[in-house]
């Protein structure tokens, strides 16, 4: 996956406030698992996915329409919890072996 930036993780919230609460770890582990499969495709095959875009977070948030049309507002606690869980989706020892990188 490509380097997660602030943008990335604002895309990837929207995406999630459509998703009940209850489900939005899956939906996030998919939405990660979906922009990792991508990039590898991108780096063997020199193209974007088909499907998933070119690898990085945000190509992959903003294939779904909420993540366009969405608002990043902050102050919206709803908003907040789906940043957190985008958050803490990135940084389980799953996806950092995915990601080919080690822990500190």
């Amino acid at each position: 996956m490509r380097p997660v930036m602030i943008g990335d993780l604002l895309a990837a919230a929207r995406t999630l406030m459509p998703v009940s609460p209850a489900d939005r770890r899956l939906a996030c582990d998919q939405m990660i698992s979906q922009t990792i499969a991508a990039d590898k495709f991108r780096k063997r095959l020199g193209r974007t996915h088909p499907t998933w875009g070119d690898g990085s977070l945000m190509a992959r948030a903003l294939l779904d329409p909420a993540a366009r049309h969405a608002i990043s507002d902050t102050r919206n606690p709803d908003f907040r919890a789906c940043l957190q869980t985008v958050i803490a989706c990135l940084d389980p020892p799953e996806t950092t072996a995915l990601l080919g990188q080690r822990r500190s």
